[in-house]
């Protein structure tokens, strides 16, 4: 696959998000590395009301003018599915919200992807939720496929999920979706809980954020103590949490943090215990399947913080 190159221009991204506490510090680092076309919204880790509000809450408080265009409310297959007990019952829990001042662009997800796409050749898609959107734009319109520069995900696992022992939420919550995203022929990027559960973000790191003393410090370290002490109590025990979505933007803005193995990936749509689960075929050489996806293998945690502690502050 071609050599990933962000070197000479910021990329151009439209993120597909369903914001969720690192949905929102996916958007703080999408608008300082990126060049943030739009931001569209999907049902997931919330409901879609609520996934568009916090995105709007989210460009409120760092300031941003980037449209949020409303998405789809459910899977293509199966009734929604939701992580209140990691994001709690606004999908933001932590901090203290302000008054909601703004209003989505559209309710027109997919038209805004399909119609961005096709204006320009130089876009990826980073889609950190459930795969609902992106599945309808490459269905109605398959020529995007060809447009696109790719599709960097948060999703699956190649050894381990964190819904059922196989499945990840995102690929759980809609594998009709992923299905057709991963079958696709775009080239694909993925994060995955093996690559994301190297960057964990505890308390000494959260200290860290809030000694910023800025009002997006605060926000963020509010964030990231609610969604470490959700962590505890849901998994491990321990007050950190992985900071999965922006591994999606920073592979894309800074690939030098990142080791990458191609492998083909396939999801499964049928199984009774193993539904949503990515089956990344590992085996190489003449056994293994011609690879569709660059999984990603390994992240700079350490440099990936920093970078992540200058990006907040920089919002002063």
């Amino acid at each position: 696959m071609e050599t990933l190159d962000t070197t000479k221009n910021k990329p151009a991204i439209i993120l597909d998000c369903d914001p969720g506490h690192d949905d929102a510090l996916a958007i703080l680092c999408a608008a300082r590395h990126c060049e943030l076309l739009g931001i569209t919204t999907v049902s997931g880790n919330i409901d879609l009301e609520q996934t568009t509000r916090n995105a709007l809450i989210t460009t409120q408080l760092l300031g941003l003018d980037t449209p949020v265009h409303r998405g789809a409310d459910r899977p293509l297959v199966v009734p929604a599915r939701h992580a209140e007990f990691i994001h709690g019952a606004s999908g933001l829990d932590g901090p203290q919200l302000p008054p909601l001042e703004r209003s989505p662009a559209s309710h027109e997800a997919v038209r805004f992807l399909i119609d961005t796409v096709r204006s320009r050749d130089d876009v990826w898609l980073v889609a950190t939720g459930p795969l609902t959107n992106v599945a309808l734009a490459i269905r109605t319109a398959p020529d995007i496929v060809g447009r696109l520069k790719g599709i960097s995900i948060m999703g699956g696992g190649t050894s381990f999920g964190n819904v059922t022992p196989a499945a990840e939420f995102n690929i759980y919550c809609d594998p009709e979706a992923a299905e057709i995203v991963f079958e696709s022929g775009a080239r694909l990027l993925m994060a995955d809980l093996d690559l994301t559960h190297q960057f964990m973000i505890d308390e000494d790191a959260i200290d860290r954020i809030r000694a910023l003393a800025s009002p997006v410090a605060t926000f963020a370290a509010d964030l990231l103590t609610f969604y470490g002490q959700a962590y505890a109590q849901a998994y491990s025990g321990r007050v950190e949490g992985p900071l999965h979505d922006p591994c999606a933007v920073l592979i894309l803005s800074h690939p030098h943090l990142f080791e990458i193995a191609p492998h083909h990936v396939a999801i499964e749509t049928g199984g009774n215990v193993t539904r949503g689960m990515t089956v990344v075929d590992t085996r190489g050489g003449h056994r293994g399947e011609a690879p569709n996806t660059d999984v990603l293998t390994k992240i700079d945690s350490d440099a990936a913080f920093e970078l992540l502690l200058e990006t907040i502050a920089s919002y002063g």
